[in-house]
C-alpha cells in the first residue's frame, strides 16, 4: 500500500485526563485507519500517484484525476492532519512554546497568551467539523486559520506547524458538546519541542 497508518507514539491512555484512552483508540485506529484505507483505495485506481507523498497530492489537487480528487482531498487530508496531530502531543505536555517557535509566536502575536487565545477561539468557532491550524503561509508568516472538514494548509501553499482537531469524534465521549473545554484541556498535551522542530523544518 502507498500509505500506512502510523503508530501512536505513546499508549492510548497517555494523555489522560485531558484526552481519554477510548477516544484515542477509536480516533487513531478507526478514524485515522479509515482515512488511510480510503486513500489507498483511491490511489489504486491511478497507480502512477503511488510514488507521491500526501503533501504532494494535497498541494496540487488540480493534478489529481477528477474521479478520485474528492477522495484524496478528504482522506489524504485526514491522513496528513492526524499524522501531525498525534506527534505534537505527548504525556506530560503543555506549558509554553520553546526555541525558535516561541520567538516566532512573540513576533507574530505579541505574546503566547494572545496566540493561545486566537487559536483556541478559531478552533472552538469552526462551524461543524474541522481544524484550527497554526502554520506558515506562502510568505513565511506565522498565521492562524480554521479549516473545514479535513482540509489542510498545504492545500493553500502553507506549511502546517500545529493543529487541533475539532471533529466531534476527537472529544465527544468525554466532553460531549463542550468543545471549548476540550480545546482548553488539549493545551496540556502539547509537545513544544516537536512543535519547535516542525517550525524550524518548515522555514
Amino acid at each position: 500500500m502507498a500509505f500506512e497508518l502510523p503508530p501512536l507514539p505513546y499508549p492510548t491512555n497517555a494523555l489522560e485526563p485531558h484526552i481519554d484512552a477510548l477516544t484515542m483508540e477509536i480516533h487513531h485506529d478507526r478514524h485515522h485507519g479509515t482515512y488511510v484505507s480510503n486513500l489507498n483505495a483511491a490511489i489504486e485506481k491511478h497507480p502512477e500517484l503511488a510514488s507521491k507523498t500526501v503533501e504532494e497530492l494535497l498541494g496540487n489537487l488540480a493534478a489529481v484525476p477528477e474521479d478520485i480528487r474528492t477522495a484524496v482531498r478528504n482522506n489524504g487530508g485526514g491522513h496528513l492532519n492526524h499524522s501531525i496531530f498525534w506527534r505534537i502531543m505527548k504525556p506530560g505536555g503543555g506549558g509554553e512554546p520553546v526555541g525558535d517557535f516561541a520567538r516566532a509566536v512573540d513576533e507574530a502575536f505579541g505574546s503566547f497568551a494572545t496566540f493561545k487565545d486566537t487559536l483556541s477561539k478559531t478552533a472552538v468557532g469552526q462551524f461543524g467539523s474541522g481544524w484550527g491550524w497554526a502554520y506558515l503561509d506562502g510568505s513565511g508568516k506565522l498565521v492562524i486559520k480554521g479549516f473545514p472538514n479535513q482540509d489542510n494548509p498545504v492545500m493553500e501553499g502553507g506549511r502546517p506547524i500545529m493543529g487541533v482537531d475539532v471533529w466531534e469524534h476527537a472529544y465527544y465521549l468525554k466532553y460531549q458538546n463542550r468543545r471549548a473545554d476540550y480545546v482548553a484541556a488539549w493545551w496540556n498535551t502539547i509537545d513544544w519541542e516537536e512543535v519547535d522542530r516542525r517550525y524550524r523544518a518548515a522555514r
